[in-house]
């Protein structure tokens, strides 16, 4: 990685907005709308590029929410030490789209994907019975607003 980039300001954030909202934007679009010259956005964005804030760019699809009709959030609580062992064995299993690491009451968060509720089901009751999940709770994702 780059450079760090410690003092994120304002118009940083502003600009992560609107490239979550359309990564495509031009450059033309983006300084328009955030009130700054292309030269500052273009320079902003391999900025944040270089420091490793923007890792990439992608393109969501109709048909990645098609493939996977039922999916959801399961906050996983470990006892002990066995967190690095259940975070493999989770990126294991094919349902488990992504696994993230978090603070909080939840130790580890595993995002599902499955193509029926008796799959989904099924995927859950596996990873309740990994050796060290201590506790868990699941929220279904009904629709996407964004």
């Amino acid at each position: 990685m780059g450079e760090v980039i410690n003092d994120m300001d304002d118009f940083d954030r502003k600009l992560l907005a609107a490239l979550r909202h359309n990564a495509r934007a031009s450059l033309s679009d983006l300084a328009l709308e955030l009130g700054v010259t292309r030269a500052t956005v273009r320079n902003r964005i391999e900025r944040l590029e270089r420091s490793g804030e923007i890792l990439g760019y992608s393109v969501v699809l109709k048909s990645d929410s098609a493939a996977d009709p039922v999916r959801g959030l399961m906050m996983i609580g470990i006892e002990g030490k066995g967190a690095e062992r259940i975070v493999r064995q989770l990126k294991g299993l094919s349902a488990v789209r992504h696994v993230y690491s978090t603070n909080g009451r939840w130790d580890v968060i595993a995002e599902i994907g499955t193509d029926s509720l008796e799959s989904f089901d099924a995927v859950l009751s596996l990873i309740r019975k990994f050796d060290g999940v201590s506790t868990s709770e699941t929220s279904l994702l009904l629709s996407a607003k964004k």
